[in-house]
């Protein structure tokens, strides 16, 4: 694999810090990273965006934003709003296959969910992952309301015939809940895929040498860490 599409099963669910990771860990290997972002909203030009913060954590990695919208809102209703160009599959794809060609990764990291639209014909990250016939990692909530979330996005995904990898926790609580906590066992089959990681919250206050260790802990072996998903859980004792 050296392009991998993450997308969330909602906004702020950690996607940014998900990638970071994924990208650190890479890089610790000594590959060639590429974080590709189709489009930024919520910022003025200038403003730090979510490449940015991935480059703060991962370190010496390539970083492309192809749009940025004031508005933090979908894509093309930010777009629509600010008169501007929206972002179309074609273009991803482009920009993808050009990073491809000198770097070992290209990881792509979505906005909002799968479905959220990026230009007024409808295209979405799914038509994104689908056009540069990548698999798909799912970055979920830990507490309650997650399962149903991380199903349809799975669902989603398996009717357009794009593989999905499986699911990350992108913010694990520092006190879960009970739902959190039973959600580690019901996870992968909402998502149809295996837990490849739980990030703890407040992760990306960290530096660099401290967040790389972390995400050692926090990635299954796939993406070079050491997270087993049964020693994970049994961490904690369910009532």
């Amino acid at each position: 694999m050296s392009v991998l599409v993450i997308t969330g099963t909602g906004t702020e669910v950690g996607k940014t810090a998900v990638t970071a990771g994924i990208a650190a860990l890479a890089r610790a290997e000594g590959r060639r990273v590429a974080v590709l972002k189709p489009a930024q909203t919520g910022l003025l030009p200038g403003e730090p965006g979510d490449v940015a913060e991935v480059a703060r954590l991962a370190g010496d990695v390539t970083t492309r934003e192809l749009a940025r919208y004031p508005d933090p809102l979908a894509p093309v209703t930010a777009a629509r709003r600010a008169g501007m160009a929206t972002v179309h599959p074609a273009d991803v794809a482009s920009a993808v296959v050009e990073l491809d060609a000198t770097h070992d990764l290209v990881l792509v990291e979505g906005a909002g969910g799968l479905l959220v639209r990026f230009d007024e014909s409808g295209s979405t990250l799914a038509d994104i992952a689908w056009a540069v016939n990548a698999p798909v990692l799912v970055v979920a909530q830990a507490g309650l309301g997650t399962l149903n979330a991380t199903a349809l996005t799975a669902e989603a995904l398996q009717r357009r015939g794009i593989e999905s990898l499986g699911v990350v926790v992108g913010s694990w609580p520092l006190h879960p809940d009970l739902a959190s906590l039973t959600n580690l066992a019901d996870l992968p089959e909402a998502a149809g895929g295996p837990l490849l990681g739980a990030l703890p919250q407040g992760v990306t206050k960290l530096g660099s040498v401290d967040f790389l260790a972390v995400a050692k802990r926090s990635f299954s072996p796939w993406f070079g860490g050491e997270f087993d998903p049964e020693t994970f859980a049994a961490q904690f004792a369910v009532q």
